[in-house]
């Protein structure tokens, strides 16, 4: 396979924020609002509250990029399924000096159809998150905590 580049430019406004926008996403004239506002998290000197951070955006990219994965994975595997959502904590610490995003909690809500299929279901979360080209990229811990209920 080819490498594949995705392209993001940021250009700061005022303050301790700025734009965040990608070529690629706003191409089109339906497409012309796909920037996204982005800031210092309010932990931080002159912090922003309310506006996308680095860190909610990190912690974003692996948790969309589990359900991504989990959809294809599940799809590929004929898991019949009623609904998938997934809260995801990121968590920043100072390590040795530096600020790091050391782990990433992701738990993952997952409805089935049969209770025949539980066990299956677990093993395709299971493999979603190694499989999850983000987590597989960082150096931060990705946990999960998987709840699957059948209805």
């Amino acid at each position: 396979m080819e490498p594949h580049y995705y392209n993001v430019n940021v250009n700061w406004n005022k303050d301790r924020k700025g734009i965040m926008c990608s070529p690629e996403l706003n191409n089109s004239a339906e497409q012309t609002n796909n920037c996204i506002e982005v800031a210092t998290p309010p932990q931080f000197a002159k912090g922003i509250p309310n506006i996308w951070s680095p860190e909610h955006l990190f912690t974003a990219a692996v948790n969309s990029c589990f359900m991504t994965t989990f959809l294809s994975i599940a799809e590929n595997s004929k898991l019949d399924f009623i609904s998938f959502s997934c809260e995801g904590k990121g968590k920043l610490e100072q390590v040795e000096g530096k600020f790091l995003m050391t782990e990433v909690l992701l738990e993952p809500t997952l409805v089935i159809v049969n209770e025949a299929d539980k066990e299956k279901a677990e093993r395709i979360l299971q493999k979603s998150e190694a499989a999850c080209l983000i987590s597989n990229s960082i150096k931060s811990k990705v946990t999960l905590s998987t709840t699957i209920t059948v209805q």
